[in-house]
């Protein structure tokens, strides 16, 4: 059900708040991974979870494009 809300808040943004939405989770898995290789990274799980919404974002954006709303 957490999914749904999520694709349904994503939807609604427009594509430029997308975009920054984007690069925030790309910097924060970058983070992640950083402190996954230096030993300070204490939830592992964090990293799947950045990853999915990574995808969840970047898949509102194609589904935008392909609407010809882009």
């Amino acid at each position: 059900m957490k999914t749904k809300e999520q694709m349904k808040a994503l939807s609604q943004k427009t594509l430029a708040e997308l975009d920054t939405d984007l690069k925030n989770k790309k910097s924060e898995l970058f983070n992640l991974r950083f402190q996954l290789a230096t030993g300070q990274l204490q939830n592992t799980a964090a990293l799947k979870q950045c990853k999915k919404d990574i995808a969840r974002v970047k898949t509102v954006i194609r589904q935008l494009e392909m609407s010809g709303k882009a």
